[in-house]
């Protein structure tokens, strides 16, 4: 119950301040951008001529749960990087700028018990925005093209397509998915958490955790590194697609978890062994 009440304390703490909001607005407005582009004629050519390839009718699955996946698919890694980065690099390492954490350890509370609640907020932090951006995202797409119409799905990146004329089943498999978009983010925020922990300072944190982000994804975009694209963790990220083929791969899925929670471990490991060593009483 102490720690419940401690992990509700640092949530307020988390959304009183004004950069945890910036990630909704930014989305809202990306999404809104989106719908305008899914409008065009260009674009609606381009979908019905990929979807009529593929022997589907344009008009079962131009659908609100079509754009949605694809707000989820080309904005979530590219910008919610950026915002996941900016929030986990800054929940340690802004309160030790700030001189709040000699207050905190005035208190009798362990560093492990204090890195814990800052990293479970950070995780629910991460897992809620996935699913904002998953709500607003379809409500504005419903606002555009209507809700009716099944849900297409393809990515030739992972080598996955699937279709579900039945909305019930489309929106089931939307939202499966995006709980595996959510745990695959806290990876990132578990980078950026690890260096918060470090002797560095928040904005610091946040860019070497995109530099690295974003040094894995462009590595693994080269073609002689296809044979090891299982060792990159931006590959491993994305193994939520998976969660979206029509006969669920499982041991494809849980390796890839496995791998990711394993990884999350290590970090928060490395970043408490850091926070330990550190002094803040002088």
């Amino acid at each position: 119950m102490l720690f419940l009440q401690q992990l509700r304390c640092e949530l307020r703490k988390l959304f009183a301040r004004p950069r945890t909001w910036m990630g909704y607005g930014a989305f809202i407005l990306m999404e809104a951008v989106i719908l305008i582009v899914f409008k065009l004629e260009g674009t609606q050519r381009y979908m019905r001529r990929m979807m009529e390839t593929n022997g589907l009718e344009f008009g079962s699955y131009y659908s609100s749960l079509t754009i949605t996946f694809s707000i989820m698919l080309f904005s979530m890694f590219m910008l919610g990087s950026i915002y996941f980065a900016l929030v986990a690099g800054d929940i340690v390492a802004k309160e030790n700028e700030d001189g709040n954490l000699r207050m905190v350890f005035a208190r009798p509370i362990s560093r492990l018990r204090l890195l814990g609640v800052k990293y479970v907020a950070t995780a629910i932090y991460t897992f809620s925005f996935v699913f904002f951006v998953g709500i607003t995202g379809y409500g504005m797409a419903v606002a555009a093209v209507g809700r009716a119409g099944g849900l297409f799905v393809m990515e030739p990146q992972m080598k996955v397509f699937a279709a579900y004329p039945d909305w019930w089943e489309g929106a089931a498999r939307l939202s499966l998915g995006a709980a595996g978009i959510g745990i695959s983010m806290i990876t990132l925020s578990s980078i950026a958490f690890m260096f918060s922990c470090f002797r560095i300072k928040p904005a610091a944190a946040t860019i070497v955790t995109l530099s690295i982000l974003f040094v894995d994804f462009i590595l693994q975009r080269f073609p002689f590194f296809k044979p090891y694209e299982a060792y990159f963790v931006t590959w491993r990220m994305s193994a939520w697609v998976f969660l979206m083929e029509q006969h669920l791969s499982w041991p494809k899925i849980i390796e890839s978890y496995a791998f990711l929670l394993g990884l999350n471990t290590t970090l928060f490991m490395i970043g408490w062994l850091s926070f330990q060593t550190r002094d803040f009483k002088t």
